[in-house]
């Protein structure tokens, strides 16, 4: 893919989620990206369903792989062999950015840690406790890291056990800050002369980063913020409301301009001069009041009718959508939020667009996830020059 980092080249040394979609956001945005994977087996994400039926043995072709593998070349090193660290340190003397997610010392273990590399060099070590400190040496994944950060906590009911959100949110997030923090490091590296850096980005720190006002509040007014479901303390009406065919809309009402607006897609006008409703902090207090009356109207009538009605009176709505609406949408395909994929293995694929996007520019599907090892002679050879025989030797060794 083109676009402002081309030229920019990154290694990614990452498995699961956090590293692989930093490395692969830094590749939408026209860096060369190539991933380093064990040979034979390769990341774990190849593993992970569900699964397309394939002809060769096993489960079959990973559609999660199919996104997050994206975007990248494939070669395969065994970094736990000295050939093979030898190898991608000549690797790493060709590239501008290495993302790894390995637990803290595996790096330093194999001789190939960032005191070792490159000084120019920008390394992204992703962690769940991050480089140093007691915890570090822990092992842990996404759900830890939303743990310890203060999110799970959260989310959900208040009467009900946490729950996780339903994606890994803390390894995507610490993705999103850690790709961030490489640019600005490469911006500070070729613009104003110097080294490159490390970045410890730790999956804990990038859900604590999101925590609002939780801490301050806690810090200032002793106040132990907890589960408030789908609605707001201090905020009404705001809820998920049922609709009568069995789907869900949130409606975003608690503004006084908001909620005169509700009222009139509600055919409620009374309610705008109702003195338990008056302002704000009245619907608040009574919230369950309030919500109630907004959710007997929403499970009278079909989603689609409550979103016109809010949206014609200028309402804040969402249908909580499920894949099937997403692909039925009018709005995301006029804007390209979907992209057709040509995967190596499954062939066309619809999937999520790049995003952002640059204004004047449609977003243009990255390249299918690789196969495994697919690139590895195009870059060994082609780029370090190791020669077909020494690749064979290696092969047969199980080093590439």
């Amino acid at each position: 893919m083109t676009g402002p980092l081309e030229g920019v080249r990154v290694l990614d040394l990452g498995t699961r989620i956090a590293a692989p979609f930093c490395a692969g956001l830094l590749g939408e945005q026209g860096a060369d990206v190539i991933k380093v994977e064990q040979p034979r087996r390769g990341d774990f994400m190849r593993e992970i369903g569900p699964f397309v039926p394939t002809d060769d043995d096993g489960p079959g072709y990973s559609l999660f792989w199919a996104v997050e593998g994206r975007g990248r070349r494939s070669v395969t090193l065994d970094l736990r062999d000295a050939r093979g660290q030898d190898l991608f340190r000549r690797l790493a003397a060709t590239a501008d950015v290495v993302v790894e997610n390995f637990r803290p010392g595996t790096l330093e273990s194999w001789d190939i840690a960032p005191a070792q590399l490159d000084p120019r060099l920008v390394t992204v070590r992703i962690s769940s406790f991050g480089q140093d400190g007691p915890y570090a040496r822990r092992p842990g994944l996404d759900r830890v890291g939303i743990g310890y950060g203060g999110l799970l906590h959260l989310t959900g009911y208040p009467d009900r056990p946490p729950v996780r959100v339903g994606v890994t949110i803390s390894d995507y997030l610490t993705g999103v800050f850690a790709a961030h923090a490489a640019v600005c490091a490469l911006y500070a590296r070729d613009t104003r002369g110097g080294h490159g850096a490390v970045i410890d980005a730790a999956l804990y720190g990038a859900a604590l980063r999101v925590l609002e006002w939780t801490l301050p509040a806690y810090d200032r007014l002793d106040m132990v913020r907890s589960r408030e479901g789908n609605r707001l303390a201090n905020s009404a009406p705001l809820d998920n409301y049922a609709t009568a065919d069995g789907k869900y809309v949130c409606i975003v009402a608690g503004s006084d301009s908001n909620f005169a607006r509700l009222c009139k897609a509600m055919d409620r006008l009374e309610l705008v001069d109702d003195v338990r409703f008056a302002r704000l902090a009245d619907r608040a207090a009574r919230g369950d009041e309030i919500n109630g009356l907004v959710a007997a109207w929403a499970a009278g009538l079909p989603a689609a009718e409550i979103e016109a009605r809010c949206v014609a009176c200028d309402v804040p709505v969402a249908t909580a959508y499920t894949a099937t609406e997403i692909f039925a949408d009018p709005h995301l395909a006029s804007r390209g939020d979907l992209v057709t994929v040509d995967d190596p293995v499954v062939g066309p694929l619809r999937q999520q667009a790049p995003f952002p996007r640059r204004v004047g520019e449609p977003p243009s599907p990255p390249a299918g996830a690789p196969r495994l090892g697919e690139h590895t002679r195009e870059v060994l050879g082609g780029e370090l020059v190791v020669t077909d025989e020494e690749l064979d030797r290696l092969a047969a060794d199980g080093v590439v």
